[in-house]
């Protein structure tokens, strides 16, 4: 079975600015085009369920292709933005995040288990066959890396709505193609 792990469109504040920003007019216009992306696709491999992070962009992003699917946003609270310490503030967020780009899943530093985060982002989103599902850089990252084997937290930079298309089965997820790569960095 096929699935597609998209990254959502452009939002409208950057990570250390707002706590849960939605989309600005580009990313609308991105999940648009997604959407009629998606929906071009041959019945036997077009997504059958729409799955988002509970993000308001990830949401934004899905909700097109939800609509002409015809189908509710199952909303998946594993796929969404990795957990930064709870003693940072927004302000120091970015620098956080910037820090653990350069280093390896298990170097995080945090409240959590970095490399056990994700895992159960993998584990998540394997169990949404025949879905689109919208995420996030980090989170897909962690698919990837899962995937791999690569240890290395960044080994990959999805540009917004960029799709990573997976085939999954027994649980097993393999790579069949990764998605378009930002040009512009992330923070």
């Amino acid at each position: 079975m096929v699935l597609y792990l998209i990254r959502h469109g452009k939002p409208a504040a950057a990570f250390g600015d707002h706590d849960d920003p939605g989309l600005d007019e580009t990313g609308h216009a991105q999940a648009r085009a997604i959407a009629a992306r998606l929906m071009a696709l041959p019945e036997a491999v077009r997504p059958r369920s729409v799955v988002s992070s509970p993000l308001r962009r990830c949401r934004e992003t899905a909700q097109p292709l939800a609509d002409a699917l015809r189908v509710a946003v199952d909303i998946e609270p594993a796929v969404g933005e990795i957990p930064s310490p709870a003693a940072l503030s927004l302000g120091e967020r970015p620098a956080w995040l910037r820090a653990a780009f350069t280093g390896a899943w298990g170097e995080i530093e945090g409240d959590i288990d970095y490399e056990v985060w994700r895992r159960q982002v993998a584990e998540a989103v394997a169990r949404w066959p025949e879905a689109a599902i919208f995420s996030h850089f980090v989170a897909i990252n962690a698919v990837l890396s899962v995937i791999t084997g690569d240890d290395a937290v960044i080994g990959f930079r999805p540009d917004h709505t960029s799709m990573t298309t997976l085939a999954v089965e027994d649980g097993a997820l393999t790579l069949l193609a990764q998605g378009h790569e930002a040009v512009t960095g992330v923070l």
